[in-house]
């Protein structure tokens, strides 16, 4: 197959730019810090709990459980949905349906006070499911605009744009959140909340570039007489059937499994570790995930030119490597030491942007050739969404039971080396993966 014309490419790219706004400013910074400092009492040396449904929360547990919540939605909800949109063709449809559940439910967090835990919980639930289900539409778009060769190249173009995108809106809130007084705001709960309804409108509103210029799937529906939820579930038993037959598939997905479960834990729990274990300020919490983006651009490129080198499973256990030095890093940092933590952020970024990008392109490249590539990426997604649930409500228990959110970093460790392993044992059962066309 050839490369879909470049502004195909672009466009694709372009939903990576409109959403990321949601995983920087939601996910990863304004969010996090201002759900931490509605339900605490201000007081750095305690742990600060709250009162939600008739039970008691460490607030950054509940926080953690909520996310996980999301996550159990998404990996039941997206097989069906991925195999329904093969068989109509309708993946562009079903797309536009979460990414607008999703930036609806963003502005939604601008009524999020105190006083609207109940509702500021649904909404932060909703636009988790809306992003992630978006990107099972988005992500199986990869291997029918890529040829194989351009995979890895047009994946991390989609994480740069991304990263590009979420800063310059990151910046726009940061001014907003830092400088109040400029604009006249004086309420210390809206500057925040305006960031989450302008995080909506971005991602509303550039995701028109992409559903505007990618293709229309065909449909892949053999008996329309029968329900797409009949045919959904067949698309599912076909696609796990083919499954049992690629081992080096299904030994990269076990692989996948553990590694990411650390990686996306890592991501959604960084914010609130820095907050409330190391005592970093907001602002310098802000500016280290701004520079976690930034050099996460760089990352990307960087590890993809790394995998024509060594290939793309070598180059994921370098990564993976890395990580676990990290995580160790992140256990030792003494609280309220600014610079170590920014040193961390480095680190994290540089590996961020390149594991998520290979990730994606190396199954790209695995996937055999077919029309369903929504179904087979809905294998890959529920898998990703799976370990996220497992690894964040691992690592809110393990905060709940010791008290502190090191102990569910150093857990994290335990993760990564069970993917390294299995990512040495995949390299040495399929020696061909070590050339640079792997």
């Amino acid at each position: 197959m050839q490369t879909a014309p470049k502004k195909v490419i672009n466009a694709w790219a372009m939903y990576d730019w409109a959403n990321s706004s949601y995983n920087l400013v939601i996910t990863s910074t304004i969010f996090p810090a201002y759900y931490e400092a509605i339900t605490g009492d201000g007081n750095e040396n305690t742990v600060d709990h709250i009162h939600f449904l008739g039970m008691d929360f460490v607030n950054t547990a509940l926080y953690n459980y909520a996310l996980a919540v999301a996550f159990l939605i998404v990996a039941f909800i997206s097989p069906l949905l991925s195999s329904i949109a093969d068989t109509r063709g309708n993946k562009k449809k079903f797309m536009a349906f979460f990414l607008t559940m999703g930036s609806i439910a963003c502005c939604g967090l601008y009524f999020f006070k105190r006083t609207t835990l109940g509702f500021g919980i649904f909404c932060s639930i909703i636009a988790c499911v809306g992003f992630w289900a978006s990107l099972v539409f988005y992500n199986s778009y990869l291997p029918e605009i890529a040829a194989p060769q351009d995979r890895d190249r047009v994946s991390a173009k989609g994480f740069a744009y991304g990263y590009i995108g979420s800063v310059l809106l990151q910046i726009v809130c940061f001014i907003f959140v830092l400088k109040p007084d400029w604009f006249g705001i004086t309420d210390s709960t809206f500057a925040p909340r305006l960031s989450f309804l302008l995080v909506g409108f971005w991602w509303f509103g550039f995701a028109q570039i992409p559903l505007s210029n990618l293709p229309a799937n065909k449909p892949q529906l053999v008996d329309p007489a029968q329900s797409a939820v009949t045919n959904g579930y067949k698309e599912l038993q076909k696609v796990w059937r083919q499954l049992k037959m690629l081992p080096a598939l299904k030994r990269f997905l076990l692989a996948f499994f553990f590694f990411d479960m650390s990686v996306q834990t890592i991501m959604l729990a960084a914010a609130l570790y820095g907050k409330s274990e190391l005592q970093v300020p907001t602002t310098n919490l802000i500016i280290a995930i701004v520079l976690i983006q930034l050099v996460a651009i760089g990352g990307a490129y960087i590890i993809s030119k790394l995998s024509e080198s060594v290939g793309n499973i070598k180059a994921l256990m370098i990564c993976v490597a890395v990580w676990i030095g990290l995580c160790y890093y992140g256990f030792l940092i003494p609280a309220h030491d600014v610079y170590q933590f920014y040193l961390l952020a480095t680190g994290i970024g540089f590996v961020m942007g390149g594991i998520q990008s290979l990730s994606r392109s190396t199954y790209a490249k695995l996937m055999p050739v077919t029309k369903d590539t929504t179904s087979f990426f809905s294998f890959y997604d529920v898998t990703e969404k799976i370990c996220i649930v497992i690894g964040i409500f691992s690592f809110g228990l393990i905060t709940e039971l010791t008290g502190s959110q090191r102990s569910s970093v150093l857990a994290m460790i335990v993760f990564f080396v069970l993917g390294l392993l299995l990512l040495f044992y995949t390299l040495r059962a399929q020696p061909q993966f070590q050339n640079n066309n792997s």
